[in-house]
C-alpha cells in the first residue's frame, strides 16, 4: 500500500545482498552508511546517479567487481515493512529507541588514541593490485540492517588527504582495502563496530579483561578487601590498646618503689621506741593444776630477775610451770621470786640465759596528762605488739581482782590511765615514754560488756580505758620482793566501814574478830583518830570511798608523814600520822 510518502532507507529491498552461505562485501554495498559530512546529500540521498564524480573520501571499489548498479525502483504493491510510526531518524538522530553511535577514531594497539591529523607519509611506489582471492565464507551471524529497534549507524571517519588516509577494513575477512593513492604502510586499522567477530581488529576501548562488569568485580573485591583489613586493623589496635590500657604497656610492668633504707627511725618515734624496747620485753606461758594464763613481763636487771603482773602468775600455784620466751624466739624456764595480790605485782627468774637487756626505769612521777605512751605485750598471746596513745588520767584509784570472793586477790592501784589499745594478755608488759623508759606497768582495763569496774585477765576488748601500776611503786615492790620474797603495805591502823554510802572513808565500829576499829598503838590511834570518823581527804586530794583511802594510803611508802582532813560530829578536823607497815601476801 502506498501511502504517498518515499520509503525510508530501511523499507528499500536490498540489490546484491549476499546469502547466509556468501561472503558479505560491505565496502560499497548497499546498506552502507553515507558520509555525515556537511557538504553531502544527506541520509536519505542515496539515489545518485552512478557516472557522478565519486567524493574523494569514498571507499574504493574492491578488487573482482565491477560497478555497482543503481537499486532500481521499487514496485508498486504494499511495502516491505510498516510504516515506522516512531519515524525514527536514521544514522542515530533524535529518537525514543537508539542514541547517536559515538564517533569511532582509530585506535593504536596500546589503547592510546592518535592524533586525527598524521603526519604526512614519504612517497611510496604505486601499490600492486591485489589479486583477487576467494573470500572465506562469513561464519558469523550478520546482523540485519533493516531493524527499526537497531538503526544501522556507521561512524564518521576522519577526513585526510589521499596520502594520508590510513587503512579501513571493511568486513569479512578484514582485508585491508585501499583506494587510489593511498599508502598502505599505516600500521592503524580502523575499527568496524558491524564486522564479524575474530577479526584482527584493533580493540577500541580498554583491554580485555577490563569490561564494566569486570572492572565492578574487581571494584567490589578490592573494597570487600580493604572493608576486611579495616576491620583486623581495628580489632588489633583495639586489642593492643585495651592491653595497653590495662597493663600500661607492651613490657613487663614494673612499679615504682623506694629504695631500702638501713631501718634508722627518730629515737622519739614509736618505731624507734619499740626497737629500743622490744629486746627486753617477754611472753609468760603458765599452766598449773587447774588453769593457764599467758601475759607479758620485761627484763630488770642482767641476773634475769623479770617483772609482771601477780594474776599472770597465779595459775601456777605453788607446783605449776612458767615458760619464758624472748622477743628473739628463744624460750627458758622461769621461777617464783616473789608476789603480792595488794599491789598485783610479781617477779620471775630465768636461769642460764645471758646478754639479757635491762629495761631502763623512769619516773611515774615526771608523767604528765597527754604526754605520749607505748604499750608492748602479747595481747590474746600475739607476742611482740607495740600500740601507741597519750596519758589521759593520772591517779586514777582502781580495784581490779576479787574474784575469789574473801578479799584476798583484791588489788588497790593508784592508777595511771591510758587510751594505748591493752587487751588481755597484754597485763604485766611495760608503758613506757618517749625515751623508751618504763612508767608503769599494763594491769587492767575497763570492761564495755560488765559494767561492773575495772577487771584483770578479762576477755573484753580495749575500749580505750587502759591502766597502768606506776613504776614508782612497782620498783619498790620488785625490790623488796626480790630481797625478801614479801612486799610490804603502808597502813594506818583502822578498819574502814566498806558498806558506808556517803562521802569519805568511814572508820568502822569494829575490827577484825570483832576488836577495836582503830589498833591500839596505831598510827591512826596516835594521830587521835576515833571510831565513826569519816576521812574527806589524804594529802589535799578529795577521798570519796574506802577504797579510794586505801588506793592513797598504798600510793606511799610506809613511814611517810600524810596530813589528813576528818569529819566528825560535823565538825572538820586535820590531823598528821607517820605511816605504818604491814606484811603483804
Amino acid at each position: 500500500m502506498d501511502d504517498g510518502r518515499q520509503a525510508k532507507w530501511w523499507s528499500r529491498p536490498a540489490t546484491g545482498r549476499p546469502g547466509r552461505d556468501e561472503p558479505e562485501n560491505r565496502a560499497g554495498g548497499e546498506g552502507d552508511a553515507p558520509s555525515l559530512r556537511p557538504d553531502t546529500p544527506g541520509p536519505t540521498d542515496t539515489t545518485a546517479p552512478t557516472d557522478s564524480p565519486a567524493p574523494a573520501n569514498s571507499p574504493a571499489p574492491v578488487a573482482g567487481q565491477g560497478p555497482q548498479e543503481p537499486a532500481p525502483s521499487r514496485p508498486a504493491g504494499p511495502p516491505l515493512h510498516e510504516p515506522d510510526v516512531y519515524s525514527t531518524p536514521p544514522y542515530g538522530g533524535p529518537g525514543p529507541w537508539a542514541p547517536a553511535p559515538p564517533v569511532q577514531r582509530p585506535t593504536p594497539a596500546h589503547g592510546t588514541p592518535v592524533p586525527p591529523q598524521a603526519a604526512p607519509l614519504p612517497p611510496q611506489p604505486p601499490p600492486v593490485p591485489p589479486q583477487a582471492t576467494p573470500v572465506p565464507p562469513q561464519t558469523s551471524p550478520v546482523l540485519p540492517q533493516t531493524s527499526p529497534v537497531l538503526p544501522q549507524t556507521s561512524p564518521v571517519l576522519p577526513q585526510t588527504s589521499p596520502e594520508q588516509a590510513p587503512y579501513v577494513t571493511t568486513g569479512g575477512a578484514g582485508v585491508p582495502l585501499a583506494g587510489p593513492g593511498e599508502q598502505r604502510t599505516s600500521q592503524w586499522l580502523q575499527y568496524d563496530p558491524w564486522g564479524a567477530p575474530g577479526q584482527p581488529l584493533t580493540q577500541v576501548g580498554p583491554p580485555a579483561g577490563t569490561e564494566p562488569g569486570s572492572r565492578k568485580n574487581r571494584r567490589g573485591g578490592a573494597f570487600a578487601g580493604m572493608l576486611l583489613l579495616a576491620l583486623v586493623a581495628s580489632g588489633i589496635g583495639g586489642g593492643v590498646g585495651a592491653y595497653v590500657e590495662r597493663t600500661g604497656g607492651l613490657t613487663t610492668v614494673e612499679l615504682p618503689q623506694a629504695s631500702h633504707d638501713n631501718g634508722d627511725r627518730a629515737p622519739e618515734s614509736v618505731a624507734g621506741i619499740a626497737a629500743s624496747a622490744l629486746p627486753s620485753v617477754v611472753t609468760l606461758h603458765v599452766s598449773g593444776t587447774a588453769e593457764s594464763g599467758t601475759g607479758t613481763g620485761f627484763v630488770l636487771d642482767a641476773r634475769g630477775h623479770i617483772l609482771t603482773n601477780n594474776h599472770v602468775v597465779a595459775p601456777a600455784g605453788s607446783s605449776g610451770d612458767i615458760t619464758v620466751t624472748f622477743s628473739s624466739g628463744e624460750t627458758a624456764a622461769a621461777e617464783l621470786v616473789g608476789k603480792d595480790s595488794g599491789y598485783d605485782l610479781a617477779v620471775v627468774r630465768v636461769k642460764g640465759v645471758s646478754g639479757l637487756k635491762p629495761l631502763p626505769l623512769g619516773n611515774s612521777d615526771n608523767v604528765r596528762v597527754g604526754d605520749p605512751v607505748v604499750a608492748i605485750g602479747a595481747p590474746f598471746d600475739l607476742s611482740n605488739t607495740v600500740t601507741s596513745g597519750i596519758i589521759s588520767a593520772k591517779q586514777r584509784p582502781i580495784t581490779a581482782g576479787g574474784e575469789k570472793g574473801d578479799g584476798s586477790d583484791i588489788s588497790y592501784v593508784d592508777a595511771l590511765q591510758t587510751d594505748a589499745p591493752i587487751n588481755p594478755g597484754n597485763s604485766g608488759g611495760p608503758l613506757v615514754d618517749t625515751q623508751a623508759h618504763v612508767i608503769g606497768i599494763n594491769s587492767a582495763i575497763r570492761a564495755a560488756d560488765s559494767g561492773k569496774g575495772t577487771e584483770r585477765g578479762g576477755q573484753s576488748g580495749s575500749i580505750g580505758l587502759g591502766f597502768a601500776i606506776p613504776i614508782n611503786q612497782g620498783k619498790r615492790v620488785a625490790e623488796e620482793l626480790i630481797n625478801t620474797g614479801k612486799a610490804t603495805h603502808p597502813v594506818i591502823g583502822v578498819t574502814l566501814d566498806m558498806k558506808f554510802t556517803g562521802d569519805g572513808a568511814k572508820v568502822g565500829e569494829k575490827g577484825p574478830e570483832d576488836g577495836p576499829a582503830v589498833t591500839k598503838g596505831g598510827p591512826a590511834a596516835k594521830a587521835g583518830i576515833r571510831s565513826g570518823d569519816v576521812i574527806t581527804e589524804v594529802q589535799g586530794q578529795r577521798v570519796h570511798s574506802g577504797e579510794e583511802l586505801i588506793v592513797k594510803i598504798r600510793a606511799h611508802r610506809p613511814g611517810d608523814r600524810l596530813e589528813l582532813r576528818l569529819t566528825r560530829g560535823g565538825e572538820e578536823r586535820s590531823v598528821t600520822l607517820t605511816l605504818g607497815s604491814a606484811s603483804g601476801t
